[in-house]
């Protein structure tokens, strides 16, 4: 697995995000972290990452998860992301790729539900476990057939099972600010010099964002 790709596509002179050339201190053990990070670029979406062989598998989900094992989510895989990446909310420039305000909308550790992740990957079906502020229990990652031939951006599907931690609450809605810092996109963006009005239109209604 290589960070080539994310390094190609970004100016580390411009944009706050993590270059991922100096290798984080690992911290808690072995346990693999997970992260999602909601994104208002171009469009809304949820970033999806697994940390596998030292870096961040990623996923951009453009309706967010769901805790409804009826949905399936598309998740299309893009560039692999450095483990430093995990941490970063922040504000990207407009004119630079995935210009935008970026939110730690959930975090925690995750379990493969197989003996072999990478074999899973390779197959095509991953299952596992989520510990995470927002997101737990048993999911499923499944490559589609069919349409999203892009080898490079190939499209899976995100799919929680059922379990005691599957709810039809629409948890992007109810859930909506940062684990981190408990803000908003909108306040993320006013408070990093962003595009408060762009940020803001991924945000939910006031009344849905009761804390």
């Amino acid at each position: 697995m290589s960070l080539d790709t994310y390094r190609r596509k970004r100016r580390f002179d411009v944009t706050p995000e993590p270059s991922g050339e100096k290798k984080p201190a690992r911290k808690g053990g072995p346990a693999l972290i997970f992260v999602v990070q909601k994104h208002r670029a171009t469009q809304l979406h949820y970033d999806f990452r697994l940390e596998w062989n030292g870096v961040l598998l990623s996923w951009a989900v453009p309706k967010g998860p769901s805790l409804d094992p009826s949905v399936k989510r598309l998740a299309t895989q893009v560039e692999d992301h450095p483990i430093d990446y995990a941490p970063f909310e922040g504000v990207i420039p407009e004119g630079e790729y995935g210009g935008g305000t970026v939110m730690v909308w959930d975090k925690g550790t995750w379990e493969p539900e197989t003996d072999d992740p990478g074999a899973a990957l390779a197959k095509g079906e991953l299952k596992f476990t989520l510990h995470g502020k927002k997101l737990k229990g048993s999911w499923v990652l499944v490559r589609t057939r069919g349409f999203g031939k892009n080898p490079t951006h190939p499209s899976w599907l995100l799919i929680k099972h059922r379990d005691d931690c599957a709810s039809t609450e629409d948890v992007t809605a109810n859930e909506p600010y940062s684990v981190t810092t408990h803000r908003l996109l909108a306040d993320i963006a006013r408070d990093d010099g962003g595009d408060v009005a762009k940020a803001a239109s991924g945000d939910p209604t006031p009344r849905k964002a009761a804390r």
